[in-house]
């Protein structure tokens, strides 16, 4: 083809034509001509034809196909490195493997494995004798930044029942993160079995050590604090976990494929109900068995869960959902009508069995509950703590009396029950608090300050009171480092003097 345009152009040339001529008569560009008139028949072989050979991968088929025939597991990639060695071709390729495809298909060459591994079934341990434990990685899309983003997932399954339990997180897992959610799976299942299967990853084991597995020190505190045995996998060897490897292909196929990311919190809430509807409710395909209802016999044969929970747990934060709860661990927690906010956040912590539930920025509790210890439950506030007996108008009255019933309590004690309805009550106690520790000269300048700077907030109250008193401390304690200087506790009295007297001093005289 281009041999032949090659030597029509020539020709045409040779009767008189010019190069313009040439290029409109043939419909190619001006370029184009001038370059092929430029070349001699043996450079536009080397430069154009063999090009063209190397690019054009039909020319190749025969060569390819008796390749495929007799060594039918060669790859794409191994196909175009040996087209590059033995006949310089330039393809890119992606060229490459679409050629291959369509040569299997059209001769009807399958790509075979080498060798393929020999697997025999393997019977089921007994009850609350195995959970395999696995992480796997989804991809989600993002409704905020509307592109998708990585999952991960803690992926957990008794090896009897097929009983599944997982945790999604928006980041690589920890070691610490991994022990946290072991300890989660435990208290969910209301046991823990006595055996637990992993790949042999960094999180949890540094080194095998011929059998003498040197775990990583958090894994290490959690395996002996609650007793249970550790089973690693051989190296390139996954199937010898085949329920968990199913079990992560399930969460990441059936419950994040095509589903989109709002928060978090919301997304294990969802998983969490899609476990209970799905996950632990459709009968198995291989035991023919719901695993919920075999849980049922399998959880009174797990060992007891060690209690490792510290009374006072770190501070976490949660995002307020639209219908004014909080989620955690499983359940739901509601606050008061009013405290949704986009974007709204709370600060959690745990003292003993109570979870208190505070505002982000200023720290007072919004809701207190005692945490429940079953799974999605909406447990409902009971005011625990709250002195509820005393009407908020009579606790305004007393502090306003107790503030000396001035213009700026009257003021300070109004402003605060307008702005901060849902708080007064704490905004009340706070104040009331600081009446108890500090002296009526440091109330009086705390009160005068948040009036002059219009800080109406039981907690600009309470700094200002502590900034005061820290002063009044401050000054006390630099005058009992002088001796010098005395502190006059008596009242002074001045002596009042005749008119005449006076009278004597403007005309020179002395008193």
């Amino acid at each position: 083809m281009r041999w032949h345009m090659y030597m029509q152009i020539h020709s045409m040339k040779n009767q008189g034509f010019s190069k313009r001529q040439v290029a409109e008569k043939m419909e190619l560009n001006f370029r184009t001509v001038s370059k092929y008139l430029s070349l001699t028949p043996e450079e536009f072989e080397h430069k154009i034809l063999n090009r063209e050979r190397r690019r054009n991968l039909g020319l190749y088929e025969g060569v390819v196909v008796d390749w495929l025939k007799k060594h039918p597991d060669m790859t794409a990639a191994q196909v175009l490195d040996w087209l590059k060695e033995h006949y310089q071709v330039c393809v890119s390729e992606r060229s490459a493997r679409r050629f291959v495809e369509r040569l299997r298909k059209q001769y009807s060459i399958p790509k075979v494995k080498g060798h393929e591994r020999q697997y025999a079934a393997v019977e089921d341990p007994p009850m609350g004798q195995q959970m395999q434990v696995d992480m796997g990685m989804a991809y989600v899309f993002d409704f905020h930044k509307r592109n998708y983003r990585k999952l991960y997932c803690v992926a957990c399954v008794l090896s009897h029942s097929r009983f599944k339990w997982g945790e999604w997180y928006t980041k690589p897992l920890t070691s610490g993160q991994l022990v946290a959610a072991l300890q989660e799976c435990f208290e969910y299942m209301g046991g823990m079995p006595k055996e637990l299967v992993f790949d042999q990853d960094r999180l949890l084991a540094v080194d095998e050590n011929y059998g003498d597995i040197i775990f990583t020190k958090e894994f290490e505190q959690f395996r002996l604090s609650s007793g249970f045995e550790v089973y690693l996998c051989r190296g390139n060897d996954p199937e010898s976990k085949g329920r968990v490897e199913a079990t992560v292909k399930y969460f990441k196929n059936n419950f994040a494929k095509n589903r989109q990311f709002v928060n978090l919190d919301i997304w294990n809430e969802s998983f969490e109900d899609w476990l209970i509807r799905t996950g632990n409710a459709k009968v198995h395909g291989i035991t023919k068995k719901v695993p919920a209802e075999v849980f049922e016999q399998e959880r009174l044969f797990l060992k007891p869960v060690p209690s490792t929970r510290k009374t006072i747990e770190n501070i976490v934060t949660r995002e307020v959902h639209k219908n004014n709860t909080i989620f955690f661990k499983g359940n739901r927690y509601p606050l008061p009508l009013g405290t949704y906010r986009p974007g709204q956040k709370v600060s959690l912590s745990i003292e003993g069995e109570v979870l208190k539930i505070r505002d982000d920025l200023d720290g007072y509790i919004i809701a207190e509950h005692k945490i429940s210890k079953n799974k999605g439950e909406l447990v409902q506030n009971n005011n625990h703590k709250r002195d509820t007996t005393q009407k908020l108008d009579s606790i305004q009255s007393s502090l306003f009396k107790a503030l000396g019933e001035s213009e700026d309590a009257h003021t300070f004690l109004t402003q605060i029950r307008r702005l901060k309805v849902r708080y007064a009550r704490d905004q009340f106690s706070l104040i009331e608090k600081m009446l108890k520790i500090h002296t009526g000269i440091v109330i009086d300048k705390a009160l005068n300050y948040c009036i002059c700077h219009s800080l109406f907030s039981a907690v600009e109250f309470r700094n200002a009171a502590q900034y005061f008193a820290g002063c009044l401390e401050k000054e006390l304690e630099d005058v009992s480092h002088h001796s010098k200087v005395a502190i006059l506790t008596t009242s002074i009295i001045t002596t009042k003097r005749q008119l005449s007297e006076y009278e004597r001093v403007v005309k020179g005289g002395d008193f």
